[in-house]
């Protein structure tokens, strides 16, 4: 429906989880990158007990958008509200709410509706949105149930861990080294090919060929968020077999005797293919451990040339 050159839509679904349990997933921004695929990165600008700013940056019909939006919390009647402060074009205005409501004590209805506007209300950009608010709404609900219907169920499937390592150097050295990722397969023995795309400083497409064991390659693509030179968040958006979700980023911290180098990876292992990649007599243990092992060695060897390149420039 359109008013006043404002389209409003909503979309719904049902979940196999308890109505507050799924409220709390939405309202945790920080599980956003884990439950909904076009979501990349969320933090907090301020927080309150009802009300919020946070920072989201997410994909959008195939390109990188952030923008900041306010939120009003209301647990008791399992609504929250979400307004764009300033959006990104071709949008000019966006918000809506996220309604639950319980259907059974384990069984909920979930409606996320949205209000919007076109620069300029221009048709064709209108359409985009339409298109862009359709696709990840319809994903965001899916991803919702399956996560929240996971948190009732088997859990083993998600895999969250760390790999440090101390650096006598500087942070702004060790960050230039993961930022460039440009020069990995220069840099790094375990990349075979790599495509760095960086439109817009800071927000950065990186597709990159990876070498296993074995000597086979398999591709990834990630959206890689950079905060110099302290962070960089990401999120495969091509993926292993193995996996269903693939989150991570590299954090630095800065300490009186050089720095402190955190690779973080929270993956979702995609069960249906474990026999098809690791054997017919492999079970979940064994891929939990295959990607930790696959994945840990990968970035402890990143973390390995960083130090070396770091501390080579002291």
């Amino acid at each position: 429906m359109a008013t006043d050159g404002v389209r409003e839509v909503e979309h719904e679904i049902t979940v196999a989880a308890p109505a507050a349990q799924v409220y709390d997933l939405i309202a945790q921004v920080e599980n956003w990158p884990r439950l909904f695929p076009p979501t990349v990165y969320v933090d907090h600008v301020d927080k309150g007990e009802t009300e919020e700013r946070i920072r989201i940056w997410a994909t959008a019909n195939g390109e990188i958008k952030n923008w900041t939006s306010r939120r009003r919390l209301d647990r008791e009647r399992l609504r929250i509200e979400f307004r764009q402060e300033v959006s990104s074009p071709p949008v000019a205005s966006m918000g809506g709410t996220w309604i639950i409501e319980p259907l059974a004590a384990d069984t909920s209805r979930v409606r996320l509706l949205h209000d919007y506007r076109a620069v300029d209300d221009d048709p064709e950009k209108l359409a985009w949105i339409d298109r862009a608010v359709d696709r990840n709404s319809t994903s965001e609900l899916a991803a919702l149930k399956a996560n929240a219907e996971l948190v009732t169920g088997d859990r083993d499937v998600l895999l969250s861990f760390e790999d440090t390592v101390e650096i006598d150097g500087s942070a702004k050295d060790v960050y230039d080294f993961l930022n460039e990722a440009d020069l990995w397969k220069e840099r790094l023995p375990h990349v075979a090919e790599v495509r760095l795309t960086e439109e817009t400083p800071g927000l950065q497409v990186l597709r990159m060929d990876t070498r296993t064991k074995d000597g086979s390659t398999h591709t990834t693509e990630s959206v890689r968020v950079c905060f110099p030179h302290h962070k960089i968040v990401y999120k495969q958006l091509v993926l292993p077999a193995l996996m269903n979700l693939h989150t991570g980023y590299w954090l630095l911290t800065e300490h009186d005797g050089g720095v402190t180098a955190t690779s973080q990876h929270t993956v979702i292992i995609n069960t249906d293919n474990i026999t098809k990649v690791l054997g017919e007599d492999a079970d979940l243990d064994r891929a939990r451990t295959f990607v930790r092992t696959a994945l840990s060695g990968n970035s402890s060897a990143t973390l390995r040339h960083a130090k070396e390149y770091a501390e080579s420039r002291r």
